[in-house]
């Protein structure tokens, strides 16, 4: 499947917890990581449609929009706590999902997706929703993006800015690895990104891969 898609920018869930979520995330994120979060379903979706995936049978669009809209949360005041941040933002996420009555299954795997975002090897491995939510986090840092048309890529961009995403994403991480070194434990992506952030020229992978891939900062 490799021809271009030109489907255009998939809606967005029209659920009331779709729309609760959302909100949260406005309000309680940064515009930069806000956008990056919505980027990230969009992309998750097209992932979808691309890979043949579809919505109610092989994956549930709700779940994987809460997934990948709250998939950073543990960058907010609310989830700063004392682990990794995937790990304090899945269960930022699941505490909300549980109090607006989504089921614990389902509360369960959303959980476990977010917890897993940042797991090459192990995300795949379980499941297409943390699939779908892995690929689309990364899709927004411009990898595996082939498929897309560039006028979708636009709309996207011009609908949800950039805002030098991956450098915010650097610095939240890292201000939370300073504030409490528990949250990045070795080898954690947090624990990369203070390592890199703190030695000259103090610019991190992540920001210069970003800078070079399609979509840049």
């Amino acid at each position: 499947m490799n021809d271009v898609m030109t489907t255009g920018v998939p809606p967005l869930p029209d659920t009331p917890l779709a729309r609760r979520a959302l909100a949260l995330v406005r309000e309680t994120e940064s515009t930069a990581t806000a956008n990056h979060s919505v980027r990230s379903a969009l992309f998750a979706r097209l992932r979808a449609d691309h890979q043949g995936a579809k919505p109610g049978r092989d994956y549930d669009p709700e779940l994987l929009f809460l997934a990948c809209v709250l998939h950073d949360i543990g960058l907010t005041p609310a989830g700063d706590r004392h682990q990794r941040f995937e790990v304090d933002g899945a269960d930022t996420a699941a505490e909300f999902l549980t109090a607006q009555g989504l089921p614990a299954a389902d509360v369960d795997a959303v959980w476990e997706a977010i917890a897993l975002h940042t797991t090459p090897g192990v995300a795949e491995r379980r499941g297409t929703l943390c699939a779908l939510v892995y690929q689309g986090t990364g899709m927004d840092f411009g990898g595996d993006t082939d498929f897309i048309d560039d006028a979708t890529g636009a709309a996207i961009h011009a609908a949800y800015p950039r805002l030098s995403m991956a450098t915010t994403l650097t610095d939240e991480i890292v201000a939370q690895a300073r504030h409490r070194p528990e949250k990045a434990p070795f080898f954690s992506l947090a624990f990369e990104l203070l390592r890199e952030r703190s030695t000259p020229p103090h610019r991190t992978r992540m920001e210069t891969m970003a800078d070079a891939a399609r979509w840049g900062n």
